[in-house]
């Protein structure tokens, strides 16, 4: 059994523990950003993700970016994503980053459930004001994507949804970061340009 000395010791150590965790956290975020972000992550095989996985752990490194993995939170349950929640968070932040990979030309599974829940029954005033950013990547190269590829789009101009989502709600579209023909190898390049979008 403690004695009252041990417990005041004990007492008195857990500020400083909580501080210097805190301190050492905050160490482990070399970058920083002056726009409150949250990241909206998915992919639709978890533990087949490495860039999808690398691109949130290079956003997890920002100083002001709050990082949810639809998957991690809620599994692959579409209905189980707690609306009220996602919208609080939504409102204490400015900047909103969907980061996902390119799914049959489309966002994947969970995140087309979270805008169906946390955008559905709510109007544009949530989001006035608020910047929306996607991050996605993709196998093919230019014989699926560009004039001369097989879809005769950009991979950024598939997402034509998601700007006409953003300026309904009346947000602003930021150029996507759209990664394609990628490559394992490529990877570091990759976390770095989203550090530096991040970062703005």
């Amino acid at each position: 059994m403690m004695n009252r000395r041990h417990l005041l010791k004990v007492s008195l150590m857990l500020p400083l523990a909580f501080f210097t965790a805190n301190a050492t956290q905050a160490a482990e975020k070399p970058y920083k950003t002056d726009i409150k972000t949250l990241a909206i992550v998915s992919h639709p095989y978890p533990e087949r993700s490495v860039m999808t996985k690398g691109l949130q752990q290079a956003a997890e490194s920002v100083d002001g970016v709050t990082v949810r993995n639809l998957e991690t939170l809620y599994g692959f349950d579409t209905r189980a994503i707690d609306a009220s929640i996602e919208r609080e968070l939504t409102r204490q932040h400015h900047r909103i980053v969907f980061m996902f990979p390119t799914h049959w030309f489309n966002i994947t599974p969970m995140m087309k459930a979270y805008l169906n829940d946390v955008w559905g029954n709510v109007g544009p005033g949530l989001w006035q004001g608020k910047e929306m950013l996607l991050v996605t990547t993709a196998a093919g190269g230019r014989s699926t994507y560009g004039n001369s590829g097989r879809i005769g789009f950009e991979l950024a101009e598939v997402f034509a949804p998601m700007k006409a989502s953003a300026l309904h709600a009346g947000m602003t579209y930021l150029t996507p970061l759209a990664f394609q023909a990628i490559s394992s190898s490529e990877l570091p390049k990759y976390q770095a340009q989203l550090i530096e979008r991040l970062k703005r």
